[in-house]
């Protein structure tokens, strides 16, 4: 069998063209006015050199679905329903947006990644949390 194989970029550009993407600043004041959920799933080691965005929920990749479902029963409360508007945040925008397309996959149409991810929010400018001293 000949199948025609599919690698990461063409992959990213296929998932990115079914839903928006947001920028930085976008998020930022949509977050404010209480419109999106900011959800990091950087793991802890980019957390802790880099530090947090304010407000913005930690749910580490690897369970980011189950958190997040709102009918799991593993879900956190602030998975309230399928309408809920998500914004993922990674280190620089490419896991986040195939985590958004799963979270799509579970009924959450309306979530979405943050172009750039956590690199970009900063170099925009937008407040950061210094991280915790051990």
């Amino acid at each position: 069998m000949n199948e025609e194989q599919t690698g990461i970029d063409e992959l990213l550009e296929q998932v990115r063209r079914t839903y928006v993407r947001v920028e930085p600043h976008e998020a930022y004041a949509a977050a404010r006015a209480g419109e999106a959920l900011l959800v990091d799933i950087r793991y802890a080691a980019l957390r802790e050199r880099d530090g947090l965005v304010p407000g913005a929920l930690v749910v580490e990749r690897n369970e980011l679905e189950w958190r997040l479902d709102p009918q799991g029963s593993h879900r956190l409360p602030e998975a309230t329903g399928h309408d809920l508007r998500v914004v993922v945040i990674c280190n620089e925008g490419y896991a986040s947006s195939l985590a958004a397309v799963s979270l799509h996959q579970l009924g959450l149409r309306r979530a979405t990644d943050l172009t750039g991810g956590f690199q970009a929010w900063r170099s925009a400018g937008l407040p950061v949390l210094a991280p915790a001293l051990p």
